[in-house]
């Protein structure tokens, strides 16, 4: 009885506010204690609340309590509250709500993180302006493996500073070669991933002490949306990785080679450049020669701007 009389004060949606106050101030006092446990009408007795965030609710104070009931059980209830995500959003008054899952543990995050993926059947964005040390990377390959053996489409895109990492090179190019497109900018602004259109995971950064300050789980198909183009942004303007690790693969570029391209970079001319170096024009062409051809770039300009996108120079 109370479930029908639910429905059919929220069938039409969105509805005029002095009516629906009207017809909840004249609700019978047990019913209205009924919808008010189960999360369904505020204490006010003012505003009826959707059956879905009603659900949401619920479960999160379920959550809570199985923490410490065993493994299985939580992700018993963590994998119902994936499917719910699924879900169309249910909206009253124009007002919606995100369900937010946070984690102070690395170790949990990427337990949880794994458990998202299984449920993945369509895309995986991902940013990574820092990678984690060489034996948690190699620990988490094989998993990242079998995202697109799922039929899922994966883009990474990683800022130059973390392409050299310990064991970075080995990494992507694994996950290259499984089919991930992987992209170089010279900075990256996030470490995230976006799952679906649906589900966001950003790392917070460090604290004012340097400390990590934490990873935030997002569901929400709106804060996906906008994130999204962030990546997008971010996107067009990077390198592929396949370019980047050839250049990474040839000689290295020596400190005198660098301040070359930083001097480049700020339109020194040749005369300025070899005073700076203490050495004749003749010399500095035949370095800018050696440079560009490392670069693979027709002319000092374009080589000044390969450097940048590789993050040779700040």
């Amino acid at each position: 009885m109370y479930a029908s009389l639910v429905q059919r004060i929220t069938a039409s949606g969105v509805r005029d506010t002095v009516q629906e106050t009207r017809e909840l101030e004249t609700l019978p006092e047990d019913v209205g204690r009924w919808l008010t446990e189960h999360r369904l009408l505020d204490q006010g007795h003012s505003r009826l609340s959707s059956p879905e965030r009603a659900l949401r609710e619920l479960l999160s104070e379920h959550e809570r309590a199985v923490r410490t009931a065993g493994e299985s059980l939580l992700r018993t209830v963590l994998a119902i509250d994936d499917v719910l995500s699924l879900l169309p959003a249910t909206r009253l008054g124009g007002r919606g709500s995100v369900r937010l899952e946070f984690f102070s543990d690395r170790q949990e995050l990427r337990t949880r993180l794994e458990e998202l993926d299984a449920l993945s059947r369509d895309e995986m964005l991902a940013m990574r302006n820092t990678f984690p040390e060489a034996a948690v990377l190699e620990a988490s390959l094989a998993h990242d493996l079998t995202f697109t053996a799922q039929g899922a489409t994966a883009r990474m895109l990683v800022s130059a500073q973390a392409l050299r990492g310990q064991g970075v090179g080995r990494y992507l190019d694994a996950v290259a070669d499984a089919g991930f497109e992987v992209r170089v900018a010279p900075t990256v602004p996030l470490y995230m991933n976006v799952l679906d259109r649906a589900v966001t995971v950003v790392a917070l950064g460090p604290d004012d002490d340097g400390s990590p300050a934490g990873d935030l789980v997002l569901h929400s198909p709106e804060l996906a949306r906008s994130f999204r183009q962030v990546f997008e942004h971010s996107w067009v303007a990077a390198r592929p990785y396949a370019d980047a690790r050839r250049c990474d693969e040839a000689d290295a570029f020596s400190p005198q080679e660098r301040e070359v391209l930083t001097m480049l970079a700020v339109g020194a001319k040749d005369e300025a450049i070899a005073r700076r170096l203490g050495c004749s024009e003749r010399t500095l062409r035949r370095l800018l020669t050696q440079i560009t051809e490392k670069l693979g770039a027709q002319s000092r300009f374009s080589a000044g701007v390969r450097a940048a996108r590789l993050g040779l120079v700040d």
